[in-house]
């Protein structure tokens, strides 16, 4: 049985691109947190997930609407580039258009009753810390 050296400098130099790509966005605290929730038919309940945006990403709100029928709504981070356009997708056989609304504070993506100051004071302060 052979035994393991030490580690090269490849794997160290691996290891420390590694760490700096994931960890170093939430040392910062530079990311926007927002609501995350896959499409969903809107009588569809979800609990909402607070997701770290990728550095550049905005909240986002999306609703999807069948003819004059709002039947769709999703949450979460998307490129700028990407915000207040129209997409069509296909669920369940259905074709619906999705519009999507971007924002650009904390949790601004919430739902009407969210706890989204509190949420965000808890950010803060870890940021703090």
């Amino acid at each position: 049985i052979g035994s393991l050296g030490p580690p090269n400098i490849l794997q160290l130099l691996h290891f420390a691109v590694l760490w700096f790509y994931l960890l170093l966005p939430s040392v910062l605290c530079d990311n926007l947190f927002c609501y995350y929730s896959p499409i969903l038919e809107k009588e569809k309940t979800f609990e909402l997930i607070v997701t770290e945006c990728p550095p550049n990403e905005l909240c986002f709100k999306a609703e999807g609407r069948y003819g004059n029928h709002s039947a769709l709504s999703a949450r979460g981070c998307m490129a700028k580039s990407a915000c207040s356009q129209e997409h069509s997708i296909r669920l369940k056989g259905t074709v619906y258009t999705m519009s999507y609304s971007c924002c650009e504070s904390p949790y601004c993506n919430s739902c009407p009753g969210a706890t989204a100051k509190s949420l965000y004071a808890a950010a803060q302060t870890m940021c703090t810390v």
